[in-house]
């Protein structure tokens, strides 16, 4: 079950994406121009998302999987392109809205959705993918959400991090000079060390072992992906 504070922060995420940063967004993850620092982000998010689906692999065939805060619907397309059957939640209904109407009639492989990616409601999987969807909780919102995951899923869960390291603290504090109104949700880094300590010792995923983890840095864009795989 996931926190209070989970809850919280997932209300924040919902009007910052769906409302204060839907045009940003929708430039983000277009093609248009957009600056030299969001270009890094775009080129680190396009980099990070074709790492997930090789560790995913080629061949999806029949495969369930959820990708959980797909946003405007990118790595839920390709997936389902190998095969998956294949089912996006977002938060924000804008940018589930903007993946239908960039995929047009290939939108209708996927079952895009409006809500938490945690429900259960969402069903059972064999895969869950959660690219930057976790990014903005601390780590004990984090293990919340994996843990509400972990009984509805075969094979793996594929999530990502903000991960700790002194060159990301400086430009969270660089981040931090900027007024409040321009800024979006804190990305909460997390130490790897402290998140395999806290996912071991939860007891909803003592059926999950670590596996394979790789980590994307550009420009203002750094993430680290870390995979759990069914025992």
């Amino acid at each position: 079950m996931v926190t209070t504070s989970y809850a919280r922060q997932k209300d924040a995420l919902e009007t910052y994406f769906d409302r204060t940063a839907a045009a940003a967004w929708t430039a983000l993850t277009g093609t248009e121009k957009v600056s030299p620092i969001r270009e890094t982000v775009r080129a680190g998010r396009a980099r990070m998302r074709a790492n997930l689906l090789d560790l995913l692999g080629a061949d999806l065939s029949g495969q369930r999987l959820l990708d959980a805060g797909c946003g405007p619907g990118a790595l839920a397309i390709e997936a389902a392109r190998r095969g998956a059957e294949v089912t996006g939640v977002d938060i924000a209904g804008n940018l589930v809205a903007l993946a239908q109407e960039r995929f047009g009639e290939e939108a209708n492989r996927v079952d895009f959705k409006v809500g938490d990616m945690t429900d259960p409601k969402l069903g059972n999987f064999d895969h869950v993918v959660a690219m930057d969807s976790l990014i903005h909780y601390r780590l004990a919102d984090v293990v919340a959400a994996l843990s509400a995951f972990a009984p509805r899923i075969e094979r793996s869960l594929i999530f990502t991090i903000a991960p700790r390291t002194p060159l990301l603290a400086t430009m969270h504090a660089i981040g931090g000079a900027f007024p409040r109104a321009d800024r979006a949700p804190a990305i909460q880094p997390i130490a790897l060390a402290a998140l395999d300590r806290a996912m071991a010792a939860a007891p909803a995923l003592r059926g999950f072992q670590r596996g394979r983890d790789l980590r994307v840095q550009s420009g203002f864009y750094t993430s680290h992906a870390v995979e759990w795989v069914r025992r």
